[in-house]
């Protein structure tokens, strides 16, 4: 007897390995109420639970998780020291499932710089409960899909970071896991009359204005969270907004941005993909693109388009990435013309000035 259809459809989904979770967090109820949610999506299963980073570090050698949550506030190792001492070989992708996450924000940035791939805050009522159930699978299989590779890639770098860019109007980054550290090293060397910077970072939507407003302080330059129809103009960086895409458009009197909430693309929202071709579309030689740490391809593609239309591209290196998921995918596909450390990366865009007054005014190409 056959099974027809639908038995072949069951039998494909049981073949299916499911993606295997590490639950880290010394409350027991938090483990339940985490266990729970990911168990009842069913393509998740939890490998085990952890109470602390110590326990943690140990369980991962032996089980070999796809994916981490994780708590911030525990005894022995917490959560973000963890983070920074995990980074490198002994990684896994990691959400942060903190109620320390909704503390003004802080919290957040730090873990998303010691390298977390996304965060949620532990549900305190049962309406928060329901929207926890249903986001954290989402964010764990984000997580999994972005999973860097083993493989490696080798190019050959510009060691003095002496690079022909000349004046451009517009510089475009894109940015995941890491990248609010590394976004930080190259806007503090940015100098007044820079070009002016659009930036995609992944980061959660309750968080990019806060991440802005941060970098404003420690930097030269004006640093906002970008709104639609903010001008692009030399000493200014435009940060697209958490949860939101942002692309690049001209406008009289100059390039502008916009942003929106279409559909995700790749499981993101911000895409870098989708700033990378609108920069693409509106500029040409007058442009540098910009790929950082982060998992996954996105920017990838976007950036083979600007390279195509004339800009100079630039990956970061796999050392100083937190992960060198992206920068590798933009190179594998012949999107980059130079690959340099963060620090390189810092002082190459840290010595450009932006294009004559009147491109840099009306985004003349």
């Amino acid at each position: 007897m056959s099974g027809g259809p639908k038995a072949t459809t069951l039998l494909r989904r049981e073949s299916t390995p499911k993606i295997r979770v590490l639950v880290v967090d010394d409350s027991a109820l938090a483990r339940k109420l985490i266990a729970s949610a990911l168990e009842a999506a069913g393509d998740i299963e939890v490998a085990g639970c952890a109470t602390d980073g110590y326990s943690a570090a140990a369980q991962i050698a032996t089980l070999r998780p796809d994916v981490l949550t994780l708590d911030i506030g525990m005894p022995g190792m917490d959560g973000i020291t963890f983070l920074r001492k995990s980074r490198g070989t002994s990684w896994v992708p990691t959400v942060v499932v903190s109620s320390m996450t909704s503390a003004g924000g802080g919290t957040t940035i730090e873990a998303m710089q010691a390298g977390a791939v996304d965060v949620i805050e532990k549900p305190v009522d049962k309406p928060g409960f329901l929207a926890f159930r249903a986001s954290l699978p989402v964010k764990v299989r984000a997580a999994f899909a972005c999973h860097r590779s083993g493989m490696k890639v080798t190019i050959g770098e510009n060691p003095t970071g002496r690079l022909p860019v000349g004046k451009p109007g517009i510089v475009a980054i894109g940015s995941s896991t890491g990248g609010t550290e590394a976004l930080e090293t190259i806007l503090r060397q940015a100098s007044e009359d820079c070009p002016g910077f659009v930036i995609a970072q992944h980061i959660p939507a309750k968080f990019s204005l806060m991440f802005a407003t941060r970098l404003g302080q420690v930097c030269r330059i004006e640093v906002k969270e970008a709104a639609s129809g903010d001008l692009i103009r030399p000493g200014i960086a435009l940060i697209a907004p958490g949860d939101h895409h942002m692309v690049v458009q001209r406008r009289t009197g100059g390039l502008e941005v916009s942003v929106n909430q279409g559909p995700r693309i790749g499981f993101q929202r911000p895409s870098v993909d989708m700033l990378f071709r609108s920069v693409a579309a509106v500029t040409r030689e007058e442009a540098v693109g910009v790929i950082l740490t982060g998992m996954g391809n996105d920017g990838a593609a976007g950036l083979l388009e600007m390279k195509r239309n004339g800009a100079l591209t630039i990956a970061q290196d796999e050392t100083t990435c937190a992960v060198f998921g992206m920068p590798r995918e933009a190179i594998r596909i012949g999107a980059v013309d130079h690959v340099l450390s963060i620090g390189q990366i810092a002082a190459t865009l840290g010595r450009l000035h932006a294009t004559s007054s009147e491109i840099a005014r009306t985004g003349t190409t």
